[in-house]
């Protein structure tokens, strides 16, 4: 078992054993236990009370955190000439269609987000292959795939994230980073926490909101009560 360093040894004593964190709480502690030389990502996992397998209880949204994520993300637009200038003025990073569809059945990946057009997926249906795997097939559902292709990259560029529940009913996702200010990323969180009870199935019975822990790279979870968020 790899020994601990002093600074995670000094970390792990700050964090109290079978602890339940109100959110702000969490989102403070998480600053003193992370340990890491570079800015760490802040994430959060919350255990859903649903059955992923099932259509009708299947979690699945987008949410604009109020003090964005922190992170660079590389967008590529992919829409006709007519959007071009606008997706560019928006901060699209790439910008065009044949070219980079040709690119990308090349291999080339190095984007975070792809947003595109209505009429132009079904020339970007052949790319499934290769997008999906990754999770950059554009999606109706996440806003990728609009007729207003500037306004969907300004979002994106300021904070707009979409997520999933996985086959085990988790819903894992960054929300920011260790620089942030704690009441920033307490602010993130709650906006994504009270997106997904936004999100309930009406299906779902008992217990919706299950368990939710935020933790920073490499540093341990910190459980927070449910209540201290709703």
């Amino acid at each position: 078992m790899a020994k601990l360093t002093k600074n995670q040894k000094l970390a792990a004593e700050k964090i109290e054993a079978g602890k339940i964190y109100t959110l702000d709480e969490a989102a403070a502690l998480l600053k003193e236990i992370t340990t890491t030389k570079f800015d760490a990502s802040v994430d959060i996992d919350v255990r859903l009370g649903v059955d992923p397998r099932k259509a009708n209880q299947m979690v699945r949204g987008v949410v604009s955190l109020p003090n964005g994520t922190g992170k660079q993300v590389r967008v590529l637009a992919l829409c006709t000439p007519d959007q071009e200038a606008a997706a560019k003025e928006a901060g699209a990073d790439y910008v065009g269609l044949d070219e980079y569809i040709e690119k990308i059945k090349g291999g080339w990946t190095d984007i975070d987000v792809i947003i595109t057009m209505p009429q132009i997926m079904g020339k970007i249906g052949a790319l499934g292959r290769i997008l999906g795997p990754r999770g950059l097939m554009p999606n109706p559902k996440s806003g990728t795939v609009t007729p207003d292709v500037a306004k969907a990259v300004k979002e994106v560029k300021q904070g707009k994230i979409d997520f999933k529940v996985d086959k085990f009913g988790i819903v894992h996702t960054s929300i920011g980073k260790v620089s942030f200010a704690p009441e920033k990323i307490a602010e993130n969180a709650k906006e994504f926490i009270l997106t997904l009870i936004k999100l309930k199935p009406a299906v779902s019975k008992g217990t919706y909101i299950k368990s939710i822990y935020l933790s920073s790279t490499m540093s341990k979870g910190l459980k927070i009560d449910p209540k201290s968020v709703e």
